[in-house]
């Protein structure tokens, strides 16, 4: 497996050579510049790679793109899409100029990942990303006002939301805020309460069914691109895995996956495992799933959670949680395998420790959400032993 690191370009108070002293060698970033829907030039993709592998010493390349943004028209069904899927097709073949195949994306509507408080505190000291139900539910019916709200969530967590929004202050209702639009990273365009209603309203008659469809074609547009190009693309899953804001979510469980699996029955059509996203589904069994549909797990997300009984979860450190992260990386380590028998050229996955925990000098320095600099060390550290464990157990011995 290929240790990686998320990177935010210019953007991100973690630089290149602090990654370097990680260990980590693939680099996992985006033009996040670049609005929606705009073609990314051959000319800026190569800069980007050429300052990640500038300094030679450090051994970083650029080796998964996170994320080629899907416009929100194209999730909508709606606009000048034959211009939209044109551009997306041409910041594909740039970025394959380049020698960049692995594309993660994902098909949330309107937000990204969704979380209710960015400092909730860990059991041993430091921070960690948390989502509350009734928090949730107090935005959705309180602040949001969102017509149906309340028949999404059950009665105890409707009471707790309402105690909490009775007891809130102003700034802690513009912190919740906040906090919910973190999750934007690469779009840098924060929703107050009345610019996301007004967005919410452009997904009015929206379900289920007709996202899927808009997905299927995203997926007839692209795939059989990524084919020629010899890329791989692989959708991330739904975070967290449920509907939200009254919108569909569509990769939030097995079913889905394998829907989304039919779709396009190529290679390319892959999936990016996050085991923090689909493990906050308490129907969901990791392992399994990542069993089941190996074959086309192109990266990987490592990451933990623990669940409460009213639908809240907490990011958990790497190894605890609910998710048995040592299964887990061990169908990953026998799908390599496999792989390698099979002479595939990517057989090796890329994977990245996923939101760590904020600690020790972490605190105060102002990096991303859910992406400081000692936390995802220590997370990539545990899971580095896990992998060489496995490894060293699977090898022959005299």
């Amino acid at each position: 497996m290929i240790e990686s690191w998320r990177w935010y370009g210019p953007y991100d108070r973690i630089t290149l050579p602090d990654i370097a002293q990680t260990g980590a060698s693939g680099i996992v970033t985006a033009l996040h510049e670049i609005p929606y829907g705009e073609v990314w030039p051959e000319e800026l993709i190569a800069d980007r790679q050429a300052e990640i592998a500038e300094n030679r010493g450090l051994g970083l390349h650029w080796n998964v793109v996170e994320s080629l943004p899907v416009h929100e028209d194209i999730k909508r069904g709606e606009g000048d899409l034959e211009r939209l899927f044109a551009n997306y097709r041409q910041s594909m073949r740039n970025l394959a100029a380049c020698g960049i195949t692995t594309i993660c994306y994902n098909f949330m509507p309107l937000l990204d990942w969704t979380r209710t408080q960015l400092d909730a505190p860990a059991p041993r000291g430091g921070t960690a990303l948390r989502f509350s139900e009734p928090h949730m539910a107090a935005f959705e019916i309180h602040m949001l006002e969102r017509d149906g709200a309340e028949a999404d969530y059950d009665e105890p967590v409707r009471r707790a939301a309402k105690d909490w929004f009775d007891a809130s202050s102003e700034g802690l209702r513009q912190n919740l805020l906040n906090s919910i639009m973190a999750g934007l990273p690469g779009a840098f365009d924060r929703y107050d309460i009345h610019s996301l209603r007004e967005a919410l309203k452009r997904y009015e008659g929206i379900d289920r069914d007709t996202l899927q469809a808009n997905y299927a074609r995203f997926l007839s547009e692209v795939i059989p691109a990524a084919d020629e190009l010899g890329m791989r693309f692989c959708v991330h899953p739904d975070d967290p895995p449920r509907d939200i804001l009254g919108l569909p979510r569509i990769v939030s469980n097995v079913e889905d996956i394998a829907w989304i699996m039919k779709q396009q029955q190529s290679l390319a059509n892959g999936l990016t495992l996050c085991s923090g996203s689909l493990g906050a589904n308490p129907a969901n069994d990791v392992p399994a799933i990542a069993r089941l549909v190996s074959e086309r797990i192109h990266f990987a997300h490592l990451r933990n959670v623990s669940k409460d009984p009213d639908g809240s979860f907490q990011e958990a450190a790497h190894l605890d949680g609910d998710t048995d992260m040592v299964s887990l990386v061990a169908a990953l380590l026998a799908e390599e395998k496999r792989r390698v028998q099979a002479g595939r050229e990517d057989a090796v996955i890329p994977f990245r420790p996923d939101h760590g925990h904020e600690l020790l000098d972490d605190i105060g320095r102002g990096t991303h959400p859910g992406y400081p600099l000692i936390g995802r060390l220590r997370g990539l550290a545990e899971l580095r032993g896990v992998i060489r464990a496995l490894s060293h157990e699977s090898m022959p011995h005299a």
